[in-house]
């Protein structure tokens, strides 16, 4: 089919009609306009869950309480930073673990400052943002082992490229509350490209092929965070946390 064939598979969803958005885009991917990805996570697939790439913020009862703490989460990162604190690599080497193939590796280019590090309160960041942590407690976070709770500060130095890599799990979904973002940043979830607004959440299902870039001029820093996805019930949950709690037990290991 060509894009000369639109009118015409326009019309099998009726004459004037608004299309609807997902037709529109199985009509894109008909005519090759738009490419199809799916979630492919790098170390655990769940089944049948939506092919999503990003999820909107109205969808989450918790999103408001988190959303209007940013000016405190600001202050207390600001205040880390402004003491003894600093960006530690997002990805790091570690000695007793193969090499991980990241273009990243050990580079301060991708920062964090942890909240939770090995699935608890980080001894030192935690304590010194008790705002941020009471705003965390409010979302459906994971615990898993020593993956989750997962929550930092990240930020993206000028000139940074996280170049298309995939999620460990589909059961979560990866939120980030924008705190710092100059003009020229933006992430791209599957095909899906969006830019973050400070202070709204961005949600999404980061299983998905992604990447994100910094073309501005400043750091870009967000809080990020991982929750449950909302089409995972309390059932699942508990025996997905036992199952992956298990996994991890027996030493098998995964990139974040």
């Amino acid at each position: 089919m060509t894009t000369d064939s639109l009118p015409a598979a326009l019309a099998l969803v009726g004459s004037g009609r608004q299309v609807p958005p997902r037709v529109g885009e199985a009509i894109e991917l008909l005519l090759g306009r738009r490419e199809l990805h799916l979630q492919q996570p790098s170390m655990f697939y769940y089944p049948g869950l939506a092919q999503r790439a990003f999820f909107e913020r109205a969808e989450f009862d918790w999103v408001p309480a988190v959303e209007a703490a940013i000016a405190a989460i600001r202050d207390e990162l600001a205040a880390l930073l402004a003491g003894d604190e600093a960006f530690a690599p997002y990805v790091k080497s570690d000695p007793d673990q193969p090499a991980l193939a990241n273009h990243l590796l050990d580079d301060p280019a991708w920062g964090a400052v942890h909240l939770f590090e090995g699935g608890r309160p980080h001894p030192v960041h935690a304590a010194r943002c008790p705002a941020t942590m009471a705003a965390l407690r409010q979302a459906p976070q994971p615990a898993i082992g020593t993956r989750s709770p997962m929550a930092l500060f990240s930020r993206l130095k000028p000139g940074t490229h996280i170049r298309p890599h995939h999620g460990v799990f589909n059961t979560r979904l990866i939120c980030h509350l924008p705190l710092v973002v100059p003009e020229g940043c933006g992430i791209r979830v599957g095909t899906d490209t969006r830019e973050w607004r400070e202070g709204e959440l961005l949600i999404f299902d980061d299983s998905f092929e992604h990447e994100a870039w910094n073309r501005g001029s400043s750091d870009r820093v967000v809080l990020l965070f991982e929750v449950w996805r909302p089409d995972i019930g309390a059932e699942e949950r508990a025996a997905l946390t036992a199952l992956l709690g298990a996994v991890e037990s027996h030493g098998i290991a995964a990139e974040a």
